[in-house]
């Protein structure tokens, strides 16, 4: 688990990199990103509220809403699949060329989820299709977050990675805040309305935004240290195998440091919602309106973390928020149960505030623990089997309520062992850190 060494005559300079360009490309990448989590996010919110109904209607309403969760996981379990194909393209061919594959996948997989015929029209194929396309969008965004972060990363001065990492990550509250927006206004149609054709327009709005992020991404330039990793032919021949081989002990930190900010975000929105709704007989536009102001909040706690990052280092700051988050869990859930709205929107405002702290770091830190040669395929890998694992968090939060007769106590407990698993990344993450000094093996 220590770093690569190489010698003197392997050590070039890393290339010179302005804040100019860097702000450029970590803005490029923010908006492919944003798309990217939109079309995403958008399957999260409708496995809770529609999918279960108009997609797995032979089933009770459990049942239905754990298919519809399963079907959601198999975009997760799809993602570390996306990140050894997309991480063998960025770490051999270059970071532009995969980049640009993935927003177009799922740009298209997400418009055609939205004239996907339901099972009333065409029977067993509409939830077969349905988790097909959602499988699309998994593997492009296995590939997707860990490109748009090392190009960001690789193109910013190594003293101010922080803030543009976090940039990045602001893709992910500007995604939410799209996709639950566009559920907020179908939501106010009539219940016929929404269920005949207004739910499809949030995914058939995916496709002129792929147009719009396409554009953007087209203009990006390929990473400077890619290029010198061309020019002194270090690229590594099987990326995702000299991960495993080489890097273990680092994918296993980056795997445990990434768990809370995809698993602890999935908790208190897609569970939450479905929790709130179903268990409680909450309103569905209120638990969509808690997430759109949670969004808005995470923004600013993402870019102001970004930039303590630079000073307390980022590993830190991903254990500082494994535990804050530990901390919150079980307040947060009595919050909710009050089922007063003021409350509930409070509680996932704090909650995804919290998670933030760590996932505001994510970027900066899981790029820190790969060399340059391994680094798309290492973030990604990282990245994604946390997001596998975590995809299935909803679905195991709406099983334990069985075993707590619906309270909610159980999912407490899940979000405190998903923050202590982070904590501890955080903790040995900062030990581990590669600084770009060099090209390095």
């Amino acid at each position: 688990m220590q770093p690569h060494e190489t010698s003197s005559k392997d050590e070039p300079e890393v290339p010179e990199v302005s804040g100019a360009d860097a702000g450029k490309i970590a803005r490029a990448a923010f908006v492919g990103t944003a798309l990217e989590w939109y079309d995403y996010f958008l399957f999260g919110t409708a496995a809770a509220i529609v999918f279960n109904r108009l997609f797995f209607t032979e089933l009770d309403p459990t049942a239905a809403t754990l298919a519809a969760f399963a079907t959601f996981g198999v975009g997760f379990a799809a993602r570390p699949i996306g990140a050894v194909l997309f991480g063998y393209i960025g770490d051999r061919v270059g970071r532009r060329p995969a980049l640009l594959i993935t927003i177009v996948m799922i740009g298209c997989a997400t418009g055609l989820i939205g004239i996907l015929p339901d099972f009333g029209s065409i029977g067993l194929a509409a939830p077969i299709m349905l988790a097909v396309l959602r499988l699309m969008q998994g593997l492009a965004v296995g590939g997707e977050w860990g490109g748009a972060m090392t190009i960001a990363v690789e193109h910013a001065p190594i003293e101010k990675r922080g803030r543009y990492a976090a940039l990045v990550q602001v893709g992910s509250p500007i995604g939410t805040l799209m996709s639950s927006g566009a559920f907020a206004l179908v939501l106010l149609l009539p219940s016929e309305q929404f269920d005949a054709w207004g739910w499809r327009l949030p995914f058939l709005g995916a496709f002129p935004l792929l147009l719009i992020a396409l554009y953007i991404r087209l203009k990006v330039e390929e990473s400077p240290i890619f290029r010198e990793l061309v020019k002194l032919e270090e690229r590594a021949k099987i990326p995702a195998l000299d991960v495993f081989k080489q890097a273990w002990g680092r994918l296993l930190v980056a795997i445990a440091a990434a768990f809370l900010g995809v698993g602890g975000f999935y908790i208190m929105t897609t569970f939450v919602i479905s929790y709130g709704a179903d268990t409680l007989g909450l309103d569905r536009g209120l638990m969509v309106n808690a997430t759109l102001v949670a969004a808005v909040v995470q923004i600013f706690v993402v870019l102001a973390v970004g930039r303590v990052a630079e000073k307390v280092g980022p590993g830190r700051m991903t254990f500082y928020g494994g535990l804050a988050t530990a901390v919150g869990a079980f307040p947060l859930f009595w919050m909710i149960d009050t089922r007063n709205p003021a409350a509930i929107i409070l509680a996932v405002t704090i909650g995804i505030a919290l998670v933030s702290l760590a996932y505001a770091v994510t970027g900066a830190l899981l790029t820190e623990l790969f060399p340059p040669n391994l680094r798309y395929s290492g973030v990604a890998l990282g990245y994604n089997l946390a997001g596998a694992l975590s995809g299935f968090l909803p679905l195991i939060a709406v099983a334990l309520l069985g075993v707590s007769d619906g309270g909610s106590w159980t999912a407490a407990l899940l979000l405190i062992v998903v923050s202590l698993i982070t904590a501890v990344g955080g903790f040995y993450g900062e030990r581990l850190r590669v600084k770009d000094k060099a090209i390095v093996r």
